[in-house]
């Protein structure tokens, strides 16, 4: 036996993982078959250096596998690869803002001094601005079930998942068809809080929506 080499489980277990896992990232050309001494698998130094890179990937870096097939498995140039993780560490970061908007709620909903959270008024303003409900122009609740229900919305029914905004004009300015429907974020189309305040209009409908258009515009600089 080569002293200098690990069987599979041993590989596996360095980086906490299951032998099926390491012979998934085979199948998959994440990992490169290794050297097989007597039909088995066998893992030297190099062998386990990429495996702890595919750790760090796929694992830790929430990477897609059929990225992580680009930095890992050693195949792609250096161009290729950048760009895989360029574009991953884009993903995290919309991720990174969905979870910072989300625990904005979570903490404002800690903090309200309501009774009941269904009388805070921003929160009111932020389900119009972030559910299908925002593309309805009925202040009252029921009036607004009621017609997305009968699909009398400007926008017709729903087309797919939760959260679908319906179309809107090419200048981004307003939903179309519709004088009645109330201001849209600029970068992502949502209807926009109605709620009072000081200075100048909204533009965006959360902070998310502000760094995404500010990261937007330096990109395009």
């Amino acid at each position: 036996m080569d002293e200098h080499r690990v069987d599979i489980g041993e590989a596996a277990a360095l980086f906490g993982l299951s032998p099926a896992t390491l012979r998934w990232w085979e199948r998959t050309g994440v990992l490169p078959p290794p050297p097989r001494i007597g039909g088995r698998r066998r893992y030297g130094e190099r062998e386990l250096r990429r495996v702890g890179l595919a750790y760090l990937c796929c694992v830790l870096g929430r990477m897609p596998l059929g990225s992580a097939v680009s930095v890992v498995s050693g195949n792609d140039g250096p161009e290729t690869w950048r760009q895989a993780v360029t574009d991953q560490i884009s993903r995290l970061d919309r991720e990174l803002d969905e979870l910072r908007t989300a625990r904005t709620y979570m903490t404002h909903l800690l903090r309200c001094e309501d009774d009941d959270m269904t009388d805070c008024p921003y929160l009111e303003w932020e389900v119009r601005a972030h559910t299908p409900r925002g593309r309805l122009p009925h202040e009252d609740v029921v009036a607004a079930a009621r017609a997305a229900g009968t699909g009398a919305s400007p926008y017709g029914r729903d087309t797919g998942r939760t959260g679908h905004r319906g179309p809107r004009d090419e200048t981004g300015d307003g939903a179309a068809g519709s004088d009645a429907t109330p201001p849209v974020c600029r970068a992502c189309g949502w209807a926009l809080p109605t709620g009072p305040r000081a200075g100048r209009p909204r533009v965006y409908c959360s902070a998310a929506c502000r760094q995404r258009a500010f990261r937007t515009r330096r990109a395009g600089a």
